[in-house]
């Protein structure tokens, strides 16, 4: 087991989860419009970020219950 010296804070792992989030969100943002224009409708941009939104708080909360995992 490695000595808690060695390993990085668990909270200096989350300090990009913000810019993690709004990439993913930025992402599928862009996407939407993209699809928007694209084939002429307006709904893919709501969609994808919205869809967006969802994928980016899984992937915090998987990380935040994969970290509280490794503590104990």
């Amino acid at each position: 087991m490695p000595k808690p010296g060695n390993r990085p804070s668990k909270y200096l792992r989350f300090t990009s989860v913000a810019f993690q989030m709004g990439g993913t969100i930025f992402l599928g943002n862009y996407l939407g419009q993209w699809l928007d224009a694209k084939y002429d409708r307006d709904f893919w941009e709501t969609t994808l970020t919205l869809l967006s939104v969802f994928a980016s708080m899984y992937l915090v909360i998987s990380q935040v219950i994969k970290v509280s995992k490794e503590d104990d």
